[in-house]
């Protein structure tokens, strides 16, 4: 039986470090992903593991135990890894070029070189595996002996991070069977962490459920709820961009901001997820999560300093400080779409939502959400916040877009300007663009809107960083400034269970959009009603 965990407030007070425990550099460890022969490790882990490897001579040393119901060798899962690691280059140990998967968001990187062969013997030469059920003791105890016997061997220091890579449901088994085997508490001046993968949860009550049963095993600092948009250069850039600079805080509010608008848009449809997202829909997946975050990034105070307690503390006022969603505002200020067939990828015929293989013919699971949020705070009051996601939009794009009120007196009538934009691009290309307006040559006065450009590959050189290696490598430091906490997460659900409650009773209309388009017209209408418009990406 899970012991009873400290109540949320006592479980977030700030802790000092354990023995062991050091926010600067990153320690030797073992790795131990749960859900080892899952898509995600396969995609995503192993490529950014290969990535840390690969930062020579700063690379922590590291060893991985795969773990997962599906039998196989050491020999085989390490073939699976260097394929994995290798996919974007050539591999003899994998048997050649592998083509690298895209997932449902298509974003993610798993290196910037071309592995060699020996740079991949090298890597994969710490991967073994432990076979077993998620809930059967003896298979923990068999991870257990696995754990010392690869410690002793590589000298990791008793060191242990745990990626919780499985699907969801399977989380609290997973966690009660660590807690059991003696595995979740660090012995002598070794650390113990454990990765989270979304989603945490799937309301407030099961998130909350989750927390408990999270908190009866681990203490609240052993503890890293990933989201990885969090890892990206441009999102952490925000920060930089506002904290950093004495041109942009000032302007940061009320009387210089106009409104806010935040996009995130995915061109493929529901591919091989169907099964997962008519349980889940945008609001779920990507609206609790990715762009709640970057809400509150936009939106947050500055921080005493920059560090995990700090800038989670002012995250969760701007959470809290959110105008709550009644029944009337969700009416009003809610749209929820679901796409219809179109055409998508330079003219490719493709399916509505409703024909895609394992959805329901009478679907109401929404695949597309726009928004409008409004802070009740010093800081942003009367500034609106709008937010979309979809899927089947006219091209995959995230970026958040900050559209600045015009200037008071127009000196230059007639020119038909609009307001200036700052942009933080954040996929695909990476950068931030500032929009204002120039003359343009000649002795007529006439105006244009220009932009400046910052690019991180035209800037450094260097191809972006996967965000799983950003996060994994700041796990492996003890870092959590960008890992969500569970007083975070409980207070996204606060505000997305109301929408979701309307939408479970029907109490809402479903709005058509045709794949390949920017979403439902209902979506325009939003932001029309306001006298402001989407800025096209």
């Amino acid at each position: 039986m899970t012991p009873n965990p400290p109540d949320l407030a006592t479980a977030l007070q700030p802790a000092a470090p354990a023995a062991g425990e050091n926010s600067r550099a990153a320690a030797s460890c073992s790795i131990v992903i749960f859900g080892a022969s899952g898509d995600l490790t396969k995609r995503k882990l192993i490529p950014a593991l290969y990535e840390i490897a690969s930062q020579k001579p700063a690379a922590p040393r590291f060893a991985v135990i795969g773990f997962a119901r599906t039998p196989t060798s050491d020999d085989a899962f390490r073939k699976t890894a260097a394929e994995a690691a290798g996919s974007n280059g050539s591999s003899g140990l994998a048997g050649g070029a592998a083509g690298g998967p895209t997932g449902s968001m298509g974003d993610e990187k798993g290196g910037n070189e071309k592995p060699g062969d020996e740079k991949l013997r090298d890597f994969v030469q710490s991967f073994t595996y432990v076979a077993g059920e998620y809930d059967q003791p003896d298979a923990y105890q068999n991870l257990s002996r696995k754990l010392d016997e690869v410690d002793r061997e590589r000298q990791l220091g008793g060191n242990r991070l745990y990626y919780l890579a499985t699907p969801p449901a399977v989380y609290p088994q997973v966690i009660e069977q660590i807690r059991k085997a003696g595995l979740a508490q660090p012995k002598g001046n070794s650390w113990t962490r454990m990765i989270v993968e979304k989603p945490f949860g799937r309301d407030l009550a099961s998130a909350r459920e989750l927390n408990h049963i999270v908190l009866g095993a681990f203490a609240e600092s052993q503890v890293y709820r990933i989201d990885h948009y969090l890892g990206k250069d441009t999102v952490q850039n925000l920060l930089v961009l506002r904290f950093g600079n004495g041109i942009f805080e000032p302007l940061w509010n009320r009387n210089y901001i106009d409104h806010v608008q935040i996009t995130v848009a995915e061109s493929l449809g529901v591919e091989q997820r169907a099964a997962f997202y008519e349980h889940a829909g945008a609001l779920r997946d990507m609206v609790q999560s990715h762009v709640l975050q970057l809400a509150s990034l936009v939106a947050l105070e500055p921080p005493a300093a920059f560090d995990a307690d700090d800038l989670r503390n002012e995250k969760i006022k701007v959470l809290q400080s959110i105008r709550p969603y009644t029944p009337e505002v969700v009416a009003r200020d809610i749209i929820r779409g679901q796409y219809a067939a179109g055409t998508a990828g330079g003219g490719k015929n493709v399916p509505g939502y409703r024909q895609e293989p394992g959805v329901s013919p009478s679907s109401t699971t929404e695949t597309y959400v726009a928004a409008r949020l409004l802070i009740d705070n010093w800081r942003w009051a009367d500034v609106p916040f709008y937010l979309r996601t979809g899927k089947r939009l006219a091209r995959q794009v995230s970026e958040i877009a900050i559209h600045f009120r015009r200037a008071p007196h127009l000196v230059f009538r007639g020119q038909g300007l609009d307001a200036n934009w700052l942009v933080l691009n954040i996929q695909p290309e990476e950068g931030i663009s500032i929009c204002f307006y120039a003359k343009l040559p000649g002795q007529e006065m006439r105006l244009k809107q220009v932009s400046m450009n910052f690019s991180y590959h035209g800037a450094f050189g260097a191809g972006e960083r996967s965000a799983y290696a950003t996060l994994v490598a700041d796990c492996m430091r003890g870092d959590a400034t960008l890992f969500d906490r569970a007083d975070g997460v409980e207070a996204a659900w606060s505000l997305v269970d109301p929408i979701s409650e309307v939408w479970r009773e029907n109490k809402a209309p479903l709005a058509n959009y045709v794949a390949g388009s920017w979403g439902p017209r209902e979506a325009d209408e939003l932001l029309e009603r306001d006298g402001r418009y989407w800025r096209k990406p």
